[in-house]
């Protein structure tokens, strides 16, 4: 009933090149995992650069401004959906909306945080009176920003390219599919 166990394999399936774990990637895999990579990063530097006045103003007794709160939640839907498209069983092309939704979040933040600080100098009054390096930092922020969006909005191009190819492929399902004689 078991012969297969003391074979240590299975009928018909020989480890070979392709089964292996760097053969099987493609340059698609290795595109969307970098992706995926570099979005889990700047997800996190977002909401390192955000929390910090969060955590300042709860020091000062100050309220949390929903531009920042609504920022770091940005930065961590993000981060969790980059880590959990960038699992390799999970086929993340096919949730290419999600990702086009977390786009245009992104273009939300840095709408916001790019007409608050881009235009302003450092050696302005109202910035000097605000601390010049927390707008350099803000400024820095928002092009941040900007960087998720292109990121997301990559990955949703990406991902819905895939995704129509796919649904024009011939299945067994479809009837459509490449005879086996």
């Amino acid at each position: 009933m078991l012969n297969f166990l003391s074979r240590r394999t299975m009928k018909g399936e020989k480890a070979t090149a392709k089964t292996s774990l760097l053969e099987s990637w493609s340059p698609g895999g290795f595109l969307r995992a970098t992706l995926r990579f570099f979005q889990f990063v700047m997800a996190v530097v977002v909401i390192g650069l955000y929390a910090q006045d969060l955590r300042k103003a709860q020091q000062q007794g100050k309220y949390a401004d929903a531009k920042w709160v609504y920022a770091v939640f940005v930065g961590s839907l993000s981060a969790f959906l980059a880590l959990v498209f960038a699992l390799p069983l999970v086929k993340s092309w096919m949730f290419f909306y999600l990702d086009a939704l977390v786009c245009f979040f992104w273009v939300v933040v840095f709408g916001i945080f790019g007409r608050m600080y881009l235009p302003l100098k450092p050696d302005d009054d109202e910035a000097a009176r605000d601390n010049s390096p927390g707008v350099v930092r803000m400024k820095r922020a928002a092009w941040i920003d900007m960087t998720n969006m292109l990121l997301w909005f990559f990955s949703a191009v990406y991902g819905a390219f895939v995704f129509w190819k796919w649904r024009k492929e011939r299945t067994v399902f479809t009837g459509r599919a490449e005879s086996h004689v």
